[in-house]
């Protein structure tokens, strides 16, 4: 029998961080906007919380991160989301974006943004 692969996506969750390799973006800190993609079989019959992921504790998560230890990396940082959100014992794969829209970049430019994938599985 196959399982189906369902998704549960949050978009634009946000938060101050203190991440980057530059003292001031250390300093001062800046806004950070991550969108998540879980995959995970949904059972749509039972209407019970325990049959899907609980995305307020995903978002919490993803906040812990970004507001969390300081990293260089915002590769870093989407790595940290996505082994988190894969601790929710129903998610086989994420795809995790972190967007840096204040980058410091002396082009003009609208984003600066990272996206990985992991699984369970590998």
């Amino acid at each position: 029998m196959e399982t189906s692969i369902d998704r549960i996506t949050l978009t634009g969750l946000t938060a101050t961080g203190f991440h980057g390799v530059f003292p001031d973006e250390r300093r001062e800190g800046q806004r950070f906007v991550v969108d998540v993609v879980l995959e995970l079989p949904v059972e749509t019959g039972t209407d019970a919380l325990s049959d899907t992921v609980d995305y307020s504790a995903v978002a919490e998560a993803v906040e812990e991160v970004i507001t969390g230890e300081p990293r260089d990396l915002i590769e870093t940082v989407a790595g940290e989301i996505a082994a988190r959100c894969l601790e929710h014992g129903r998610v086989e794969r994420v795809t995790v974006t972190v967007h840096k829209p204040h980058a410091p970049l002396t082009q003009t430019f609208t984003d600066v943004a990272v996206t990985i994938s992991r699984s369970r599985h590998v």
